[in-house]
């Protein structure tokens, strides 16, 4: 049974309210997927803060309407599962990791910051390590030369000791 008008507006409204703070919106088709695995990926996506969603595609046009999202409605036809998340590759890496291990779920675009991706660029958006991953990458570099200055100090101190207590 459909959705009367009352039920399409309501969806409208949520997924508007998700697009107005999302980064990152990815489309993949989902045809031929199993229940069992379309459960699984609902699951990581809860897991990781994305918001997914099949949704039809006219209701999907109508929430990305006059946002920086609006150039992906063109690549909304056929059976779609969206990929909504305000981290900017969150939704990017939650399909992309669920299609490297099921082979029906096919990649299919997406928009990062108003930018439209084909599947090479989901896949790149995807391959970027996480903003905490980053962060501590980046902390391990601002911490290496005062971590090696301290080093440096102790040899010395250590030296300057070993010196004293030979005299």
């Amino acid at each position: 049974m459909g959705l009367n008008l009352n039920d399409k507006k309501a969806v409208v409204e949520e997924v508007s309210a998700k697009v107005a703070t999302a980064q990152t919106i990815v489309v993949a088709e989902y045809r031929g997927i199993q229940v069992s695995h379309l459960t699984q990926l609902r699951a990581k996506a809860r897991s990781q803060g994305v918001y997914l969603r099949v949704l039809k595609n006219t209701l999907a046009r109508r929430s990305v309407e006059g946002t920086q999202f609006a150039g992906l409605a063109d690549s909304m036809t056929g059976p779609l599962i969206y990929s909504i998340s305000d981290d900017a590759v969150a939704a990017a890496k939650v399909l992309s990791d669920f299609a490297k291990t099921n082979d029906k779920l096919v990649l299919k675009a997406g928009n990062y910051a108003g930018k439209n991706l084909d599947v090479a660029g989901v896949n790149a958006l995807a391959s970027i390590p996480s903003r905490e991953v980053l962060i501590a990458m980046l902390m391990g570099v601002m911490q290496a030369p005062v971590s090696g200055f301290a080093r440096g100090l102790a040899a010395l101190a250590a030296k300057k000791e070993s010196e004293g207590a030979a005299a």
